[in-house]
């Protein structure tokens, strides 16, 4: 979550549903595209984002854990060119460990044109380390990559 937020908003302390409501006041002030870096300690604010983002079209780019035990979210307004890229292929691997997810990958896009897009799904803990290491090695060009869900990482790969 390296990228630059618009607006940065600090919810800590504040139980749920208030994460959320935060974000939505602050994100339909913003731009098409630009962005919300929402930090919060509430357990539930993760579910809620997810399911909001959903029905409103805006993108839960990532999140990131931080030393004090508070996660920061990076939320996208929805009507960015920039949004989730059209995947040619899903790989969901929800279920199976590591190295599963990059064994299971690297067959398909073996397979798989020269700039066509491999979505792969995992929600095994190493997986988002492992494939950003693997990827850098020239294996694929990562072009995204975000938690869809509590656990679960969603992860867009071209064939290069």
């Amino acid at each position: 979550m390296s990228e630059l937020a618009t607006v940065t908003l600090d919810v800590s302390g504040l139980p749920c549903p208030a994460p959320l409501l935060g974000a939505k006041k602050l994100i339909d002030d913003l731009q098409p595209g630009q962005t919300l870096r929402l930090i919060s300690d509430c357990p539930g604010t993760a579910d809620d984002l997810f399911s909001w983002a959903k029905v409103t079209g805006n993108v839960v780019l990532g999140s990131r854990k931080q030393a004090d035990g508070k996660t920061a979210y990076l939320i996208q307004r929805a009507g960015s060119a920039s949004a989730t890229p059209i995947a040619h292929v899903t790989l969901d691997m929800r279920g199976v460990s590591c190295p599963g997810p990059i064994v299971q990958a690297k067959k398909l896009l073996d397979g798989m044109k020269p700039g066509e897009v491999l979505q792969l799904v995992s929600d095994c803990p190493g997986s988002a380390d492992d494939i950003t290491s693997w990827a850098r090695a020239g294996a694929a060009e990562l072009l995204f990559s975000h938690e869809s869900g509590r656990g679960v990482q969603e992860f867009y790969l071209r064939k290069t």
